[in-house]
C-alpha cells in the first residue's frame, strides 16, 4: 500500500488511455471520494455528472479538445444555492468545492489504478447548454477517467518543482 505522499507523487495528468472500462464497483468507489471530500459548513454542494456514452462523450468533445480519448468523463461541478457563504464580503466557496472534490477524486482514482488530467480549458457556457445543467449548477472542471495506456507517461514537466522555500511567504 502506497503512502500518501508516495501516492500523491506517482499521480500524474494522463493524457492516452485504454479502451478498457471502467468496471461499476470501481466508478462507485471513485464517486465515494467525490461523495466524502470537505465542503464549506458541510454544505456538499458538489454535483458531478457521469459520462460514459459514446453520444455524451461526443459532446464534452465539442466543449474541450482535452478529452484525450477518454472512456470516461467526470463533470464536476457545485450547485451555486447551497454554497456556504463567508459573511465578511459574501463570497461563495463553490468553486473551492468542487476543486476540493476534483483532486479527491485524482487521488482515488490513482489509488484505484485509473488515471485523470483536470481540464479547465473548456467552455463552460457550452457545457451546460449540451449537458443541460439546470441555472444553479456551475460546471468547474472536466476529468478525463481510465485506465492509463500502456505506453502513457508523465509530461517532462511533471517532476519539475519548485524548491518549498519559493511557495512560503
Amino acid at each position: 500500500m502506497k503512502t500518501f505522499a508516495e501516492l500523491a507523487k506517482s499521480r500524474y495528468s494522463v493524457r492516452k488511455y485504454s479502451d478498457k472500462p471502467i468496471e461499476g464497483e470501481v466508478m462507485a468507489q471513485l464517486l465515494e471520494a467525490g461523495r466524502i471530500a470537505p465542503t464549506g459548513c458541510n454544505n456538499q454542494p458538489q454535483r458531478i455528472k457521469v459520462i460514459t456514452s459514446a453520444e455524451a462523450l461526443a459532446k464534452v468533445d465539442e466543449c474541450t479538445p482535452c478529452r484525450f480519448a477518454a472512456p470516461a468523463v467526470l463533470l464536476v461541478c457545485y450547485d451555486k444555492n447551497l454554497c456556504w457563504r463567508r459573511k465578511f464580503d459574501g463570497k461563495s466557496c463553490g468553486v473551492a468545492d468542487a476543486c476540493i472534490v476534483t483532486t479527491h477524486l485524482m487521488l482515488q482514482a490513482e489509488d484505484l489504478g485509473l488515471g485523470t488530467c483536470w481540464v479547465m480549458h473548456f467552455d463552460p457556457a457550452k457545457t451546460a447548454e449540451l449537458f443541460a445543467l439546470p441555472e444553479n449548477i456551475v460546471p468547474v472542471a472536466i476529468l478525463p477517467v481510465g485506465y492509463p495506456a500502456e505506453d502513457s507517461t508523465p509530461s517532462p514537466m511533471h517532476e519539475e518543482r519548485f524548491d518549498v522555500e519559493n511557495m512560503l511567504l
